[in-house]
């Protein structure tokens, strides 16, 4: 690149000089995570996670492993699909707390507050709408506000347990 470019936008002349402080390496690291987990749910979104493609999937799984017939696959099909709603929202809004810690920390040293937890949530709640929205636009798919809660709801489970692990932690550590 040319050397006005570089000090017009501030890069560094030399790519092989440029290095990421520790603070500023451990942020990208978070936001990545929860970006490559955006993207997992934005493929999920799609047919390829449709019931009738998981059901092809899981059924002759469970019916090898556990002998289960069609009829006890259904019931269990849909706790198994709403526990992956549950396990994954849940943990993109663990992936969006740790992202918001880091990218506004405070100067207490503190590991959980409130405004990561509400940041997150909403995090979670939005790309929980926008999901359920794209959603309703294919014919395999069925949007609905109802899962739009469920997740939004695992969010919320998920920042409770985390403040009172992280309340429980620093008062076994100030003991």
């Amino acid at each position: 690149m040319s050397r006005r470019f570089c000090e017009t936008w501030g890069f560094p002349q030399h790519w092989h000089n440029f290095r990421l402080s520790a603070d500023r390496h451990r942020l990208l690291k978070t936001w990545i995570a929860a970006i490559l987990w955006l993207i997992v749910i934005a493929i999920e979104s799609t047919n390829l996670a449709s019931s009738h493609n998981t059901s092809r999937i899981l059924y002759p799984l469970l019916h090898f492993l556990l002998g289960m017939d069609y009829a006890h696959f259904e019931h269990w099909h849909f706790f198994i699909r709403k526990g992956g709603h549950v396990f994954g929202y849940g943990l993109l809004c663990i992936l969006l707390f740790r992202a918001w810690r880091e990218t506004l920390p405070i100067m207490m040293g503190a590991k959980w507050t409130l405004r990561w937890a509400i940041l997150a949530v909403l995090g979670t709640a939005l790309v929980a709408s926008l999901d359920e929205w794209h959603q309703s636009f294919l014919p395999s798919r069925t949007g609905t506000p109802w899962d739009v809660l469920l997740d939004t709801c695992a969010g919320i489970a998920v920042q409770i347990l985390l403040a009172i692990y992280y309340s429980w932690r620093r008062r076994s550590s100030q003991s």
